[in-house]
């Protein structure tokens, strides 16, 4: 009976077990880091591949010579710039939405179109290379076209600038808004471009679904609801335009509704061109 006490105390003085080491908690998580690393390699590597695309011909460049000058003329002559009277870029921004109907769908109606239509889409994905990594490497590789696009017209702001005295925090969140709505453009476009290996049929289908989202909140359009419609119908039509989103930005307004609603746009519709890839290679 005396045994007992004599076997507790010496369960009670065990040593317990020494705790893992910064060393090996750092070997532990090694390979989840590695597999990141891995991954965004792999998207970098089909962004740089995407990209070069473009420049690999001129058609980068007529686009953007195209862009620039649609924008020098929508915002001087159609915006009338300097019979507003006011240092700031609203008649730059206020035609974004429809330039970008035509010009965004132009850029992405060859980003998985092209792949089917060459056959090289199942090459593609024959790599080490999953399908998400792959539709952001390619997305990702347009958007940024995009901003370089808009990036190119800086000009205006200098002339803002030395024209008068603007606000610069007005200007910085319509660029924001502009490039959230060129990736919400584009994404759509992605999705389109995924569903049909001809790009003219891209182009037309991703053009409607934009054009759609632009005359959900296009004043006329809202205007004809109103007399037929109550009002909480016709809020929550215009919830879904870009240009209800857009105008907020414009405005000088970074609303995390706007940016969300921009955002959402993009995952889903990645995430459906995504579904349409794996139904492709499961045909």
């Amino acid at each position: 009976m005396q045994a007992q006490p004599e076997t507790t105390a010496v369960m009670d003085k065990a040593p317990a077990p020494p705790a893992a080491s910064p060393d090996q908690a750092a070997r532990a998580g090694a390979p989840e880091l590695r597999e990141h690393a891995l991954a965004w390699h792999n998207i970098v590597t089909i962004a740089k591949r995407e990209l070069s695309g473009y420049f690999a011909s001129p058609v980068a460049y007529v686009f953007i010579v195209i862009f620039l000058l649609l924008c020098g003329f929508f915002t001087f002559m159609v915006g009338r710039f300097f019979e507003r009277g006011e240092a700031s870029l609203a008649a730059f921004f206020l035609w974004h939405p429809w330039l970008y109907l035509f010009l965004v769908p132009a850029v992405g109606m060859r980003l998985w179109s092209e792949e089917r239509r060459l056959g090289t889409m199942e090459l593609l994905l024959t790599f080490p290379v999953s399908t998400w990594q792959a539709i952001v490497g390619k997305f990702l590789a347009s958007w940024f076209f995009l901003t370089l696009a808009l990036a190119l017209t800086f000009p205006l702001v200098v002339t803002v600038a030395y024209l008068g005295d603007p606000d610069g925090g007005v200007i910085f969140c319509g660029y924001l808004g502009s490039f959230l709505m060129a990736g919400a453009y584009l994404a759509i476009t992605c999705m389109t471009s995924a569903m049909t290996r001809n790009q003219v049929v891209s182009f037309i289908i991703s053009v409607v679904l934009c054009l759609f989202l632009i005359l959900a909140g296009w004043p006329p359009v809202l205007d004809l609801l109103v007399r037929w419609a109550n009002p909480t119908l016709v809020d929550t039509v215009a919830a879904f335009s870009v240009v209800t989103h857009f105008d907020s930005f414009q405005l000088g307004v970074i609303d995390t509704r706007d940016v969300v609603y921009f955002l959402s746009i993009i995952v889903f519709c990645l995430f459906t061109t995504g579904v349409i890839i794996r139904s492709h290679r499961a045909g």
